[in-house]
């Protein structure tokens, strides 16, 4: 079994390299299937969830080139089946995205169930009837969904719910379904900008309106592209806390200020510090006490929900009560047992401690979350639940007295490329055990 052995207590200085964004490339691949030219696509990382996505696009006809350590070349001139085999079951949430791109190569599509983080129920009804608006017919049995469809058309759809990823099944599959599509309260994420440049370079019309309104001309053909992945905010967000945590200070290069812009006005609010350089931020801790916060999380340009799990970390280090509200999944506190038994003051509530819409009131989710710090955290053996979660026990585990053993951490590399050589670089003391 694989684990890590972190020694805690030690600032985390110097510099490391932020990834390409787990939460784009996966999709960016599954547009690579809509064309039969070539794709290039850089700055990739190597993680579990893109090596999950090539291997399902390699079992339906796509050829996959890795150029060098961070870019591939991807070539499906030609599909050789509809079916994404069964053994990609349950693993992530991907399988969804490749219905449009095999409904339009194939005119039918049969994909395996849905897997993914424990984080609350996230069920696909957003995407079936969005594809169902779109023309398609669908069906789900016992191990897979089954799609068909002669002609996919332009529709109305209007989100219950700003979903990401329902927001890029629709792009991927209104592309080219004949007339306009028109998506309202949808995700704006900068992945999802990102991905509807990618299909703007590949000959799609895509205007992003007001209030969250997308429009897409469906076209007849798209063409191949070339195109950088953006960088993971959620990996540089994670750094940023780790530095402030444990009185460190971090260069994260490639982290751009362009949608980092409410993480980085909350970490300055607590009184963490950093600068912004033409290559990077600079993350560090001035010194002083954290002081305390009131957050709640949202969908874009709200606070991140992947980022709610290392601040809560970070905010067991500010002196005084912070209250986080999620409004984004129900169940994304639970990782917080593990914090406790470490020597957090974290106490969970059902009730919505803040102002914000939130479709979790009068549930019984524990979605608020107070902490009382600061306090000091010990090592233990922990288990990590989900990918956010890891990095999150990470951080703890740097900043807390003594040894800690983290487990489970396949979670972890699903989303993050070489954490242990870039927190040692870092001069973390932190071994990888593989027995």
């Amino acid at each position: 079994m694989k684990y890590y052995r972190i020694e805690g207590a030690h600032p985390l200085t110097g510099s490391i390299k932020v990834s390409g964004a787990k939460n784009f490339l996966s999709k960016c691949i599954v547009a690579s299937l809509l064309t039969e030219e070539p794709c290039v696509i850089s700055n990739v990382s190597r993680i579990g969830d893109v090596q999950v996505t090539l291997d399902m696009c390699a079992s339906i006809g796509s050829s996959i080139e890795w150029m060098n350590d961070s870019t591939i070349k991807i070539s499906t001139p030609r599909m050789t089946t509809h079916k994404v085999p069964i053994e990609f079951s349950g693993i992530n949430r991907i399988p969804v995205l490749l219905m449009g791109p095999l409904l339009h190569r194939m005119g039918k599509a049969e994909v395996p169930l849905l897997g993914g983080c424990d984080i609350g129920p996230r069920p696909i009804d957003f995407h079936i009837n969005a594809l169902k608006t779109l023309g398609a017919e669908v069906e789900l049995t016992d191990t897979k969904y089954k799609t068909v469809a002669t002609h996919m058309v332009g529709a109305m759809i209007s989100l219950p719910f700003p979903s990401v990823g329902t927001t890029e099944t629709i792009l991927l599959t209104a592309c080219m379904a004949k007339g306009t599509t028109v998506i309202q309260n949808a995700a704006i994420e900068p992945e999802i900008i990102d991905l509807i440049i990618i299909l703007q370079k590949m000959g799609a019309i895509i205007a992003v309106d007001v209030d969250r309104t997308i429009i897409i001309e469906g076209v007849d053909r798209l063409r191949g592209f070339t195109h950088k992945a953006l960088t993971d905010r959620i990996e540089v967000a994670s750094w940023a806390c780790a530095a402030i945590a444990t009185n460190g200070d971090i260069f994260v290069e490639g982290a751009e200020q362009t949608g980092m812009m409410t993480f980085l006005n909350t970490l300055r609010k607590i009184g963490g510090e950093y600068e912004v350089f033409e290559d990077g931020i600079r993350f560090y801790s001035t010194g002083e006490p954290l002081v305390p916060i009131f957050l709640e999380t949202d969908v874009h340009p709200g606070f991140m929900t992947d980022w709610q799990q290392p601040f809560v970390i970070l905010m067991t280090q500010a002196h005084g009560l912070s209250v986080i509200h999620e409004t984004v999944y129900e169940n994304r506190f639970g990782y917080t047992n593990e914090l406790t038994k470490m020597g957090a003051v974290i106490q969970l509530y059902k009730q919505c401690l803040g102002g914000k819409p939130c479709r979790f009131l009068h549930r019984d989710f524990f979605h608020s979350c107070v902490i009382n710090g600061k306090t000091h955290l010990k090592g233990i053996e922990m288990t990590i639940p989900d990918l956010r979660a890891g990095f999150s026990y990470i951080i703890a585990a740097l900043i807390a007295e003594g040894t800690s053993v983290v487990k489970g951490v396949e979670y972890i590399e699903r989303g993050y490329e070489s954490i242990a050589e870039k927190a040692a670089g870092l001069g973390a003391r932190f071994d990888v055990i593989d027995s």
